[in-house]
């Protein structure tokens, strides 16, 4: 059942004290602030005759009462405490982002228990990425405080302007919903914003462009004209109505939205600017994950006349963009034992190269060849399957255990030994050894621990011809670039990155204009200017036709088509994708390589002690990636890593001697294989499995991630990839393949491999 809500709003009808709710089991919730507990005090001390005590009296009775207290820092003023004292809870858990009593005498919090920093969160991706932004060698000191604010201001619309299209581009590269970016300017004072609205409103700056889309939110506004704010400021996220909103030095708490893209703080100080209280009112995610995209992913701020000592600021160690804490020791970030790479070959290399696996214990097992001369004859035959027949072999495998495969790979090596003794490196008489008989073994032990996994690459089976229709430019209202004559420097605050918007209009010139967009348009790829020609100078002319609707001169435009011309490109583009069209093609799988031999796999461990048989789990079983698990029986290899226990658990079942059926199985090495699930993102497969009957791609997850957005992805992708692979096997009577999703729920002691694929088989 759900809770029961009480607020302020609600208390007073009795709601979480009435026999249907005290009996019911529900969880009751009441939600209030401490201003309401404070304010209203009388009246939540108020006898109520339906409870024979007041509210107040009855949440301090209870013998359960849990307060969570948010924005925490509120609480510790002395009428705050003195509320919760009297309510005596059993727990009071605090949540604030800043962890220090307000007011003049601020003072740290002593009871921290668990600390997550913005500058963490920058790191780990669940915030935009801060970045400081100039002009390119801009003299601050040159500009009274009037040109330098307006030079700020101008900035930054250029600035948002180009990330008002990038959004718009990213909108239609990937179908999500359009963001309507705006730009908050940080005011000294009342008469400060209000000065500030008027210039950007005046017909003189950038043509009155941004006339009426301007809103002053701050204490001194009043009736209709608070109201017409407040509401403006609600629909940021959802309409366009409004790109610039000017505020009155620090904002509150509780005001943040994921659409704030440009910062320009007047008359503030590099401290003002790197606090939580600037940055953190822009840094949510509108998408609520980073994308990858440059523009998406940035909050920019633009600070002409602080920026050197934002950068400097920005580096040192107490500052909110560095990363605070790491651990040192046992179950810390990182051990005190140091750490080291390892490289572990298949078992079947080791015992016939006579080569042990680098940085781990002598297991002792016995070489195949105990004389020198043949573990280098063996490493030179694995070397040529390596580089040459798993090229041509279109048998895959098996095809080396054919006579006149091993002969010709007794050739090369002959071969190869002739062209070393010419030149003089062998020392001595080299004795003769058993070429064949060392190849036989070799081809034999490859065939029988391998597992093929194919090299496949997709091509369309017959000439594809491509084209776009005519059409119109549409939807470019938006666009409103303005002139710009310098670079506008970006630097990024945490890892130090750097870019500049746009180049100097200073550029080589073109002959018409329209040219400034069509030259970017003929270097996208799936544009043929000879044939489309026609096409791309319309667009490109509508597109400055409506750049002349709004901008005075024709230098002007020139300015805007030459500084922007490849975002303009790039929104033509986006159109242009809509009416392409392509002949149908047929399409077909093509085997590159019908095997590929098995690399040595290097793991990085922090210590030669973490090492378990893999029947034994590691305890905690979080620190289940830290240990190296060895004792297989049907892997290649001799020792394995595992990203979870349930990967560990999955190892040991289809290793057991009882699963007859399963003949080897391993876990692929990064390239193994090529699926891409999404545009130049790899997916690398937890295990494949090698039965009797076919071969298997499996991943292993925990109940939650088995309906994760990519992990679906993923399956897809290996689901498509297995088709292609099965296809192809026929054409030499090779094995069947087939992809599972295994829970980790699933993996149990009296699971056997068979059920688990019952369970589990997809596509």
């Amino acid at each position: 059942m759900p809770p029961v809500i009480v607020t302020g709003d609600t208390w007073q009808e009795g709601r979480g004290v009435r026999g249907s709710d005290l009996f019911s089991g529900e969880a009751i919730i009441n939600i209030f602030n401490v201003d309401k507990i404070n304010k209203d005090k009388g009246r939540i001390r108020t006898m109520r005759e339906y409870i024979g005590q007041s509210y107040f009296d009855y949440l301090a009775e209870l013998p359960d009462l849990v307060m969570l207290m948010d924005e925490a820092h509120r609480y510790r003023a002395s009428a705050g405490l003195r509320a919760i004292s009297e309510l005596k809870p059993i727990l009071g858990l605090e949540l604030t982002a800043t962890p220090r009593s307000v007011g003049a005498k601020s003072k740290s919090f002593s009871n921290v228990i668990f600390s997550y920093g913005l500058g963490n969160a920058m790191a780990d991706g669940y915030v935009k990425e801060p970045a400081v932004a100039t002009r390119v060698d801009f003299r601050p000191q040159d500009y009274d405080q009037n040109t330098l604010e307006r030079i700020m201001l101008e900035d930054g619309i250029h600035y948002h302007e180009e990330v008002k299209t990038q959004l718009d581009l990213y909108a239609r590269q990937t179908g999500r919903k359009r963001v309507h970016p705006f730009i908050l300017v940080v005011a000294q004072d009342t008469a400060h914003a209000k000065a500030i609205k008027d210039r950007i409103e005046d017909d003189q700056f950038l043509k009155g462009a941004y006339k009426g889309r301007v809103i002053e939110v701050h204490s001194n506004l009043k009736g209709e004209e608070s109201d017409e704010a407040i509401a403006r400021l609600v629909k940021l996220e959802s309409d366009d109505n409004t790109e610039i909103v000017i505020h009155v030095n620090k904002l509150k708490e509780g005001w943040d939205v994921t659409n704030l893209y440009t910062i320009v703080p007047l008359r503030a100080s590099a401290s003002d600017i790197l606090t939580e209280q600037t940055l953190g009112r822009g840094l949510r995610l509108p998408y609520g994950e980073r994308t990858g995209n440059l523009f998406v992913d940035t909050l920019t701020v633009i600070a002409h006349d602080r920026f050197d000592e934002v950068i400097r600021k920005a580096k040192e160690a107490d500052s909110l963009v560095q990363i605070k804490t790491i651990t040192i020791g046992e179950h810390g970030d990182v051990s005190d034992q140091g750490s080291r790479v390892i490289e572990v070959a298949t078992g079947f290399e080791s015992m016939l190269t006579g080569k042990r696996n680098t940085g781990m214990e002598d297991d002792g097992a016995a070489f195949v060849f105990d004389h020198p001369e043949d573990q280098k004859i063996a490493v030179t035959a694995i070397d040529l399957v390596t580089q040459k027949y798993e090229r041509v072999l279109q048998g895959g495998v098996k095809d080396l255990t054919r006579p006149e495969v091993q002969a010709e790979i007794v050739a090369d090596i002959k071969r190869i030994q002739q062209q070393v003794q010419a030149q003089g490196t062998l020392d001595g008489i080299v004795e003769q050894r058993d070429i064949e008989k060392i190849v036989g073994v070799v081809a034999a032990s490859i065939a029988e621990h391998t597992i093929e996994i194919p090299e496949i690459v997709v091509l369309p089976s017959r000439e594809v011809n491509f084209w776009f229709e005519d059409f119109d430019l549409t939807s470019y209202e938006h666009i409103r670039y303005q002139p710009i004559s310098d670079k506008i420097r970006i630097r990024n605050l945490r890892d130090d990155t750097q870019r500049d918007l746009a180049r100097s209009v200073a550029g080589p010139k073109e002959g018409q204009i329209g040219n400034y967009i069509v030259k970017h348009l003929i270097d996208m790829d799936q544009v043929d200017y000879d044939s489309q020609s026609d096409l791309l100078f319309k667009l490109a002319g509508q597109m400055i036709a409506h750049l002349r609707s709004y901008l005075e001169t024709e230098e002007d435009v020139e300015n805007v088509a030459l500084a922007h011309g490849r975002s303009l490109a790039q929104f033509i583009f986006e159109q242009m994708k809509a009416h392409y069209r392509e002949t149908p093609a047929d399409y077909r799988a093509k085997m590159v390589r019908s095997f590929r031999m098995l690399r040595p796999q290097a793991f990085g461990i922090s210590s030669i002690s973490r090492r378990l048989p893999i029947n034994q789990a590691a305890k905690p079983l979080s620190e289940t990636p830290g240990y190296i698990f060895y004792g297989t029986k049907k892997s290649p290899y001799q020792q394995h890593k595992f990203d979870s226990d349930a990967e560990r658990r999955f190892a040991a079942l289809i290793d057991n001697g009882s699963e007859a059926h399963v003949l080897r199985w391993l876990k692929p090495a990064a390239g193994q294989f090529q699926i891409e699930y999404r545009a130049g993102k790899a997916y690398e497969p937890d295990f494949v499995v090698e039965t009797l009957s076919e071969k298997l791609i499996i991943e292993v997850k925990s109940d939650r991630e088995m309906d994760d957005a990519i992990v679906q992805e993923k399956a897809r992708a290996a689901v498509k990839w297995v088709e292609y692979a099965t296809d192809l096997a026929k054409e030499t009577s090779g094995k069947a393949w087939g992809y599972a999703l295994v829970a980790d729920s699933d993996i149990t002691e009296s699971a056997s491999f068979a059920g688990l694929m019952a369970r589990s088989r997809a596509g």
